[in-house]
């Protein structure tokens, strides 16, 4: 299992009796309910959906993801029961990301026409998929690793590409020679798998309720759309292909429509089942 990051468990697990809680751009805040809790919860206006625990049938959640273009300050979050409207405290500050320039393929910076078509096409594919809401939850277990190797790059690093265009890690790279084992995070439906013009040979996989995985770079595919996989199933093998310096795997998620730390996301939903745990 992966390992909690305590201090974040705490804060986003406090969230609704503490003062102010801080969440950084680009992570995923928590609240949790009572489960007979009725109403509903927006965020910055946005409704937020209201899930079932995934341990505990005494308690519901909600995940707020933060984008990480979220500028730092005091946000808007509601509470609206039918006995009345609450004010809940959210507060984002600075990720404080890091900083690297990169070097890649004179193409991949600045694309012909014909390119720039096909990567539009591609984007317009991926978010209406990220957009789609399936009401359904395929996981019932704890998140697992695509892989269990070294980190080389973490989610939210400022990234400039050839001295020119500029942009943001959006996910978490894998040190992995070519041919390495990719699996799945967890159970789920295969909802896209192709090669891309930017990420390569691609793999996204529905979890239900918002949330998505993605695994790019891939130097082969072994499962087809509308696959169903299960919790650490082999779904390709690590590549180099799109825009990369090297081999790795980039796994990425996506939440509600909004790109987080991967690794961020699946320990909060990890701690969940760790809570329970110590609760008994």
């Amino acid at each position: 299992m992966i390992a909690v990051r305590r201090i974040a468990l705490m804060l986003t697990l406090l969230l609704l009796q503490a003062p102010a809680a801080d969440i950084a751009n680009g992570k995923t805040a928590l609240v949790l309910l009572d489960a007979g809790t009725k109403g509903r919860l927006l965020f910055e206006g946005r409704e937020v959906p209201l899930l079932k625990h995934p341990a505990d049938p005494r308690r519901q959640i909600a995940l707020i993801p933060i984008g990480y273009r979220t500028a730092p300050g005091k946000k808007s979050l509601r509470r609206i029961t039918p006995s009345g409207e609450k004010l809940l405290p959210l507060r984002v500050i600075d990720g404080g990301y890091p900083f690297e320039t990169l070097s890649v393929e004179p193409s991949k910076v600045s694309p012909n026409p014909a390119q720039q078509k096909r990567i539009k096409k591609e984007y317009d594919e991926a978010m209406a998929i990220y957009n789609r809401f399936t009401p359904k939850r395929y996981w019932t277990a704890a998140f697992a690793l695509p892989m269990h190797t070294t980190v080389t790059s973490a989610f939210g690093t400022a990234r400039r590409y050839n001295g020119t265009l500029s942009g943001f890690h959006s996910g978490t790279d894998f040190k992995a020679k070519p041919g390495t084992p990719v699996s799945a995070v967890n159970d789920g439906i295969v909802v896209l798998a192709k090669e891309r013009y930017y990420a390569g040979n691609s793999v996204i996989i529905d979890h239900g309720e918002g949330l998505y995985s993605c695994y790019y770079h891939l130097s082969r595919i072994d499962v087809n759309v509308g696959k169903n996989v299960a919790k650490e199933e082999k779904i390709g093998l690590s590549g180099s292909t799109g825009r990369v310096t090297g081999p790795h795997l980039h796994f990425a998620v996506m939440l509600q429509g909004v790109q987080v730390d991967p690794i961020q996301l699946l320990d909060t939903l990890n701690a969940l089942f760790e809570v329970r745990s110590a609760s008994r």
